[in-house]
C-alpha cells in the first residue's frame, strides 16, 4: 500500500486545508468599531479557527504597517486589512493595497465606504454616492435608524448574506481593468466573508 504523503509539518496530506487544521486569522480594521463589531460576530468555533479582530483607527498605509508588526508577534495563517477609500488620499489607498499584497496579506477594501457591503444585502448598487448618503440609504432599507457601530448588524443581515456576495461579485465584474481607487462603488469585503464562512460548522 502506498504511503500517504506527509507535509513538512508532519500532517497527513489528507488533513491539510480541512477543518481539522486550526487557522489563525488576523483582521485589522481601519474603523475602531463598525467593522470590528461585524467581523467579531461570525460564529466560528474557537476549536476550528481563531479570529483576532483589531479596530485600530488608522489610515490605510499605517494599518498595513501595524498588520505587519502584529503578524510578526503572532504568526497568523491569514492576515486581512480592512479599509475604505472615503477621505484618504489616492496615494494612501493605492499604496496600502500594494504594500499589503507585497506582505502576502489580503485586502477587504470598500470604495467609498464599508456601508456599501451592507447596502448590497438589499440591492445592487453601481452608482457612486457620498458616504453620508449610505447612512440615509441604510436607514431607509432597514426601516429604522441605521446605527453605525451596531453590535447586532451581522445577525440583522445574515439571511441576506448570499445576496450581498452575489451583488459584490457582479459589481467587480463591471470594472475592466480593476483599479480599486477609481472603481466607485466597489468592495472586496465579500472575499473575507467567504473565507470566514468556510470555518463555520
Amino acid at each position: 500500500m502506498a504511503k500517504r504523503k506527509v507535509n513538512s509539518r508532519g500532517y497527513s496530506q489528507r488533513k491539510v486545508n480541512t477543518r481539522e487544521v486550526k487557522q489563525r486569522f488576523l483582521i485589522v480594521c481601519e474603523g475602531a468599531k463598525t467593522e470590528p463589531n461585524y467581523f467579531r460576530s461570525f460564529r466560528v468555533p474557537k476549536n476550528v479557527a481563531e479570529i483576532d479582530v483589531q479596530g485600530l483607527g488608522e489610515n490605510p498605509s499605517k494599518l498595513v504597517e501595524s498588520a505587519k508588526y502584529l503578524n510578526e508577534q503572532g504568526e497568523y495563517d491569514q492576515v486581512w486589512c480592512v479599509f475604505d477609500r472615503n477621505s484618504w488620499t489616492l496615494e494612501d489607498f493605492n499604496n496600502a493595497i500594494i504594500k499589503a499584497e507585497a506582505q502576502g496579506f489580503k485586502v477587504a477594501y470598500s470604495n467609498e465606504a464599508f456601508e456599501l457591503w451592507y447596502v448590497l444585502h438589499f440591492e445592487f448598487l453601481n452608482t457612486g454616492i457620498p458616504r453620508s448618503d449610505y447612512l440615509k440609504k441604510l436607514t431607509s432599507l432597514f426601516g429604522h435608524t441605521y446605527q453605525k457601530n451596531s453590535e447586532t448588524i451581522y445577525d440583522e443581515l445574515f439571511d441576506k448574506q448570499s445576496i450581498a456576495i452575489k451583488n459584490a461579485e457582479n459589481l467587480l465584474k463591471q470594472y475592466n481593468p480593476h483599479i480599486p481607487v477609481k472603481d466607485n462603488p466597489s468592495t472586496t469585503v465579500h472575499l473575507l466573508v467567504q473565507e470566514l464562512n468556510k470555518f463555520i460548522l
